[in-house]
């Protein structure tokens, strides 16, 4: 089953069971114990067009970080020393972009069977294909994902009406390393629909739906494991996403 073409995304079930999910929980939590990061390297990530230019392209921490794990923060969470002003576990935004290739757990869901058999379609904006359509974002919820911690939220539809924005890589003499082509549209507030799932529910995204989460600002955590997949046969990779193949980490194919 592919993409709901109407909706521009599709909600499945327990993809995962709870064990699963407890399993790569755990494990990012020793992740997270045992994380050492640099001062310098103690960043926010930002969705927000200013903030992006700023935390993530301005860094190399970023740039780099395609074949690494490396930490994410919320904004907030450091004192003007840089040391931790809440516990570590409730600091992070993600953790990003290697899982699936250094983390064994990580890596065997990646490369499941249940996911082998999703249709690949598209994401657009920050992975970009030629021809547009091949990439499709997955959405594991690893705990409950509600409307008070955080879950997705959709325009139906919207993935008709094309991108309109871009995150490209500048020169490698300039900074900020990467920018964005065109800006985002305004959408009316009520367009947008809930997306809530269960622990261990999936949700597949077409790259060019419009989406969001809000901060969570409930009591409860909201962890989720994300990958994209794309469909590799015919397809030009542009060399202005941000996201690179490199030496060290090439992109893996699904089925190995």
């Amino acid at each position: 089953m592919g993409v709901g073409e109407d909706e521009g995304y599709l909600v499945l079930e327990e993809f995962l069971d709870s064990k699963e999910c407890d399993a790569l929980r755990a494990r990012m939590k020793e992740i997270v114990e045992n994380m050492d990061v640099p001062a310098h390297c103690r960043i926010q990530f930002s969705t927000e067009h200013e903030e992006q230019l700023k935390a993530q392209g301005s860094a190399d921490y970023f740039i780099t970080s395609g074949d690494k794990i490396r930490f994410f923060f919320e904004k907030g969470v450091f004192d003007d020393k840089g040391e931790f002003i809440v516990p570590r576990e409730q600091s992070l935004n993600k953790v990003g972009h290697a899982l699936h290739a250094y983390e064994p757990l990580y890596k065997s869901v990646t490369h499941s069977p249940k996911v082998q058999v999703i249709t690949p379609h598209q994401d657009a904006t920050f992975l970009y294909t030629e021809p547009l359509g091949r990439v499709i974002g997955v959405w594991i919820a690893l705990e409950d994902a509600t409307l008070d911690n955080g879950c997705l939220w959709f325009i139906p539809g919207s993935h008709k009406s094309g991108i309109t924005r871009r995150m490209v890589r500048t020169s490698k003499e300039t900074y900020p390393l990467t920018d964005f082509i065109g800006r985002e549209q305004n959408h009316d507030e009520k367009l947008f629909v809930p997306a809530p799932v269960k622990k261990g529910g999936l949700v597949l995204i077409h790259g060019e739906v419009v989406h969001r989460s809000a901060q969570n600002t409930s009591d409860h955590s909201r962890q989720v494991y994300t990958f994209h997949i794309m469909e590799s046969q015919d397809t030009h990779w542009s060399p202005e996403n941000w996201l690179q193949p490199t030496a060290e980490l090439p992109f893996p194919s699904l089925y190995t």
